[in-house]
């Protein structure tokens, strides 16, 4: 029997770097919440990539973080890079497959919780009828139990992935306690977790959006 082949560890200058991409300008306090580094080991991976002309950084109360086109090309060939040396193009080009058959149902909760129709009439969902509300609650947890497959699979062979799942659990949990925003409106809910991880694993394998 082989020995488990352990999950490839992302370097922290490129799990920050790639993590900014799939986020976009933002906040520091974002990006570390992404990628599970304190707010101190991101700055100083920061502070370096800006050093080398990768990534920008814009004072002031809307200011954040972003990247430079150097960054996004650096970014795009190093991840290109460490799945080849990793050897996961494989397994993460099934879980895309796998998030694909998920993605359009995932889109159509979104839509049914930011609207619902009323006499025949769509509107927007303010939220007072719970009944609705807690069908598409269900519905979202029922599609969450199957992203956990996708997740696992990608999980298993790159580490930077496993944040997803817990970032996906902490917005439905949020979500199921009261925080209705963590579904669609937020920017860590459930949709914008989802929307990262579609872009991670476009970049990833070197995807273009349509």
């Amino acid at each position: 029997m082989k020995p488990p082949v352990s999950p490839h560890a992302t370097s922290a200058d490129l799990l920050v770097l790639h993590t900014l991409r799939c986020i976009g300008f933002t906040s520091l306090a974002r990006v570390a919440a992404a990628v599970g580094l304190s707010a101190d080991e991101v700055q100083s991976e920061l502070i370096d990539l800006a050093v080398a002309g990768l990534v920008t950084h814009t004072a002031g109360d809307f200011g954040g973080w972003g990247l430079t086109e150097a960054g996004r090309a650096q970014d795009a060939e190093q991840i290109t890079a460490e799945l080849e040396a990793a050897g996961t193009r494989a397994v993460v080009n099934t879980a895309y497959e796998g998030f694909l058959v998920l993605n359009p149902e995932l889109l159509d909760l979104c839509t049914a919780w930011q609207l619902r129709t009323v006499d025949g009439v769509m509107i927007m969902n303010d939220h007072t009828d719970s009944d609705h509300d807690r069908r598409v609650l269900r519905r979202l947890m029922d599609l969450d139990q199957r992203a956990e497959t996708v997740c696992a699979d990608l999980s298993a062979t790159m580490l930077r992935f496993r944040r997803y799942r817990a970032r996906f659990t902490g917005a439905l949990d949020r979500a199921r306690s009261g925080e209705l925003d963590y579904v669609a409106d937020n920017l860590d809910s459930y949709h914008t977790v989802w929307f990262q991880l579609h872009e991670d694993l476009l970049t990833t394998l070197g995807i273009s959006r349509h």
